[in-house]
């Protein structure tokens, strides 16, 4: 499905900062919750990650996969712009938001090379979930509603991320 709306452009626009902010905190509260790691500092600092580097990021990003693939058809342009969304939500990507959740929570002797470790294997058990929500995410929503779609899925993963280190550990 080819996006009608290819002249839209992304920057770190009023919207996003908004949606980044309560959404990408929301699911990581939920999982301090979970895990009774709850911190207001946490909270706060997850809102600022949201409505900064993710509402910038990412919408961005997306943006540069529709130009990317606008000249692919059929299963070539769709598969392309799922790979494309899940190599961006990448180890390292998992493992700085880890660090983030660390910092933030003021779990500074915790932040080393494990985070990493915990972020590959997080991301290589998500995969199927994964490209699932990132094929409906980059091929049936439209551009402007990408980011929200992402924001609401990463809310989930959130969760998943936090406790994956547990599981992982």
């Amino acid at each position: 499905m080819q996006d009608k709306n290819l002249a839209y452009r992304t920057s770190l626009q009023k919207q996003n900062i908004l949606k980044g902010a309560l959404i990408y905190s929301a699911g990581d509260t939920i999982a301090a919750l979970l895990l009774d790691e709850f911190s207001w500092y946490r909270l706060l600092g997850m809102m600022f990650i949201g409505a900064t580097f993710y509402a910038f990021e990412i919408p961005n990003y997306f943006d540069w996969i529709v130009k990317t693939t606008q000249f692919r058809k059929g299963a070539k342009a769709t598969l392309s712009k799922t790979i494309l969304a899940i190599a961006y939500f990448n180890p390292l990507w998992i493992a700085r938001h880890l660090l983030f959740i660390k910092l933030f929570s003021g779990q500074f002797e915790a932040i080393d090379f494990n985070l990493l470790q915990i972020a590959f294997w997080s991301f290589l058990v998500n995969i199927p979930i994964s490209f699932m929500a990132n094929y409906i995410i980059q091929n049936r929503f439209r551009l402007k509603w990408r980011f929200l779609g992402s924001a609401v899925f990463s809310a989930l993963m959130a969760i998943y991320y936090a406790l994956s280190e547990t599981i992982f550990s």
